[in-house]
Order: structure tokens, then C-alpha cells, then sequence
């Protein structure tokens, strides 16, 4: 918490914390941004896993029917009075899990796209579950065009300890390349108890061998509203395997995307977060604009309900101070290893090394980052270091702002200092 507030207080120059303001929200001014992306929520699962943090609720035909409804609903309130169609980089399903609503995808998909014109792909999330020859093809069909399997790991005694059971993830993984997806993701969490450097190894061997173009893998994280039976292995323990993880990736010789990311050369960047701005629809969706960072409810229920009273959905708003969103953009822009001075002076309105040409000449001096194509690269050395901020600011915001979010539909306010 003390790191995290030292930060803050830091590179935004100034004691203001980040302060969260419930209350009615205006339309979400998004026309004149660039590299928009877009996000969709779907919270609904056969069962429910502990280590799992994201909004999620057991599956319930009548319950996702209404939902989808209202989903639709909060598309259109969304995207009122705009005049064009509106280019967008990528769509995002996420979840919960979002085949349990295969059906209603290309309604979805079809609502958005009227209001959208979708550039890059359209990806979804699936459990190895959900993974059959019917399912993928009603994926092609409705226009997806990359799948993020959530194996977590190929071991049995590991998947145990996350509540999880052996469901021949191999073979789910090699039928959904066969379907020839532009991108087939594979989620693996490392600091599960008892696992071992080899143990996550042969994951990630496994999963290249049976057709993965990426793997994204997770440190397991206990988040104070988990019901988890086993602990997480130590932040040192974290830290070796990631190191460990990284030289066999490289020996792989597989390209680091971002700091817990591995992918084939020339695989196409799939990530649900590294956008520079993005709409979020659903529960607990999460909308980033030029000057504002917006949270839907996560209650399903006032969700419908304020959806069905032509209101958007929005339970909390950040508004930035401009060093607040160069913060913003540092973060996420550093999870992705790539600083892009020319991005950062788009969406700020100053250069990069005006607002931090101290702390980017110092960092290139202690080995953290350096030069390369206009762009600053992080090292490695700056990799392990990003994690470990990754991990306060997880526990000290993240857990903090979910765990209101889960208990209260629309909170008066949120302060995380």
C-alpha cells in the first residue's frame, strides 16, 4: 500500500489520490478517439472457481436471456446521436463464460457492428469445457476470429489445487487450431502450490506442441473475497518462476508481447486490457476514454434495471488529472514492454519527455529501458520489476474496488489512495 501511494503520489506529482464518483452518468464521448477498442462482458459460468476474481454468476437460461436483452439495450443508449459508423480496432468477449451464450453472439456482434466498423479481430474466451466441433463453428460463423483457452495448467495435481479438473486440454487445443482461428491463446496461471519450474515448463511446451500461437500466463493471486483452499507460493517464488519462464520461452524462441505474454513470431496481438482507449458493455465492464476510466455495476440485476430505465449502466467515474491518465498510460503501455512517446503525446497533449524526460533518462542509465525505433522497450530487468509493481497494485487497488463493486450496485464513491 505504501509503494503503491509513494508512486502515485510521485509521477502524478500530487497527494490527490484516485477518487471513484458514483452518480448519473453522461453519454460516453468516444467519436474522436483513436485505436478504440471495443469489450463485452459475460458474466455467466456452469460453475464457479475460486481463484477466479472477475464478475461471475452461475448460468441461468432465463437470467442470460434478459441479460442479452439489456445488453443490447445498453448499446444502443451508448452509442445515441452518433452520426457515423465509428472504426474500431478489436472486439473482446469476456467472461465468465461467454459460450454459454454461443447463440446470442452474432446478435451481439451484429447490434455492435452497426454502430461500429470492427478492424482488427473479434476474440473470445472459452473454457476447455466448452470447446466442441459445434461450438467453434458457431464461432466462425458469427465472424470470431481468435479463442483464449483458460487451461490454467496441464497438470492434474495443479488443476486440483484451483478446483479445476483434468478435461484433455491437449486435444481441446489442437481442435480449436484445427479450426484455423488467427489466433489461439492459451491461459496458464504459474505459483499454483506445489507446482515447480518443470512442471510450468512442460505447460508451456504442452501448449505450443498442440497448436497455441500464444500463451498468457497469470500469477496466481489470492484476492481477499476468494474462497480459495490453497495459498499462493511466495512473490520471490513468483519472481524465479517468471525468470525461469522467460529463458525457456526464449529458448523456445517465441517473441515476450508483454510481461506475462508469450507468442510465435508473427502471431497477432490478442490482449483484453493493452488498448489506448476502449467501450466496455456489460456488468463490471470497464470503459477507457481520453479524460475518464468508467465501471458498470456488477450486479446483474440493477444492471437490467437501470439499462430498462434508458440510462447507462455506469456505477463508478474516474476523472483524470492530466498526470493521472500519463500514469494511466505508463501502466498499461509498460505491461505491453513498449513506451510509445508518439501515442503518449497524442492522447496527453505533451511530449513524454517533457513530463518524464528525468525518469526516462534514469531508467535508461539503471538498465530498465532503452531506445529503439522512436519507441522505449522495457528490459528484462524492467519486466521483473513491472510484476512486482503489478502485484501491490493489484492487492492495493484492484482487490480493493472489486470487492466494493460485488457488494454495492452503486457506490457513493471509491478512494484509492
Amino acid at each position: 500500500m505504501l509503494l503503491t501511494s509513494l508512486m502515485r503520489i510521485y509521477l502524478t506529482r500530487s497527494f490527490k489520490p484516485f477518487v471513484f464518483k458514483g452518480g448519473a452518468c453522461k453519454p460516453l464521448d468516444y467519436e474522436n478517439l483513436a485505436d478504440l477498442g471495443l469489450y463485452v462482458h459475460i458474466p455467466f459460468c456452469r460453475s464457479l472457481c475460486s481463484f477466479c476474481p472477475y464478475c461471475k454468476v452461475m448460468y441461468d437460461k432465463q437470467k442470460a436471456s434478459d441479460y442479452k436483452t439489456a445488453l443490447l439495450k445498453e448499446i444502443e443508449l451508448a452509442t445515441e446521436g452518433t452520426d457515423a459508423k465509428k472504426e474500431v480496432t478489436s472486439l473482446y468477449f469476456g467472461g465468465g463464460t461467454p459460450a454459454l451464450m454461443i447463440d446470442d453472439l452474432k446478435d451481439i456482434i451484429n447490434a455492435l457492428q452497426r454502430h461500429f466498423t470492427i478492424r482488427g479481430g473479434i476474440g473470445v474466451e472459452l473454457h476447455p469445457d466448452d470447446v466442441s466441433e459445434e461450438t467453434l463453428r458457431k464461432l466462425k460463423q458469427a465472424g470470431v476470429t481468435m479463442v483464449s483457452l483458460g487451461i490454467q495448467s496441464f497438470n492434474e495435481a495443479c488443476l486440483g489445487k484451483l478446483g479445476r479438473r483434468s478435461n484433455d486440454s491437449a486435444v481441446k487445443v489442437r481442435l480449436v487450431r484445427e479450426y484455423g482461428f488467427d489466433v489461439t491463446d492459451v491461459d496458464l496461471i504459474f505459483a499454483i502450490p506445489g507446482q515447480t519450474h518443470e512442471i510450468l515448463a512442460k505447460d508451456v511446451k504442452t501448449a505450443f506442441d498442440s497448436g497455441a500461437t500464444q500463451i498468457s500466463t497469470y500469477p496466481f493471486i489470492d484476492f481477499t473475497f476468494a474462497d480459495n483452499t490453497y495459498k499462493p507460493l511466495s512473490q520471490k517464488k513468483k519472481k524465479q518462476m517468471l525468470k525461469k519462464l522467460t529463458a525457456y520461452c526464449r529458448s523456445l524462441q517465441v517473441d515476450r508481447t508483454s510481461v506475462w505474454t508469450f507468442a510465435k513470431p508473427g502471431t497477432e496481438k490478442y490482449s483484453s486490457v493493452t488498448r489506448d482507449t476502449f467501450l466496455g458493455f456489460g456488468v463490471s465492464a470497464t470503459s477507457l476514454l481520453k479524460d475518464s476510466f468508467k465501471i458498470n455495476t456488477f450486479s446483474i440485476e440493477s444492471y437490467i434495471d437501470r439499462v430498462d430505465a434508458g440510462a447507462l449502466p455506469t456505477s463508478l467515474t474516474l476523472h483524470f488529472t492530466q498526470r493521472q491518465r500519463a500514469v494511466y498510460f505508463l501502466f498499461w503501455s509498460a505491461y505491453g514492454m513498449k513506451i510509445d512517446p508518439r501515442k503518449f503525446e497524442k492522447i496527453l497533449g505533451v511530449p513524454l519527455s517533457q513530463m518524464y524526460g528525468v525518469e526516462l533518462w534514469l531508467s535508461e542509465k539503471l538498465g530498465y529501458l532503452r531506445k529503439k525505433d522512436g519507441l522505449y522497450e522495457l528490459t528484462e530487468k524492467a519486466a521483473y520489476f513491472y510484476h512486482t509493481i503489478e502485484q501491490v497494485y493489484t492487492t492495493a487497488y484492484i482487490d480493493k474496488m472489486w470487492n466494493i463493486s460485488r457488494n454495492q450496485p452503486f457506490p457513493e464513491q471509491i478512494i484509492l489512495k
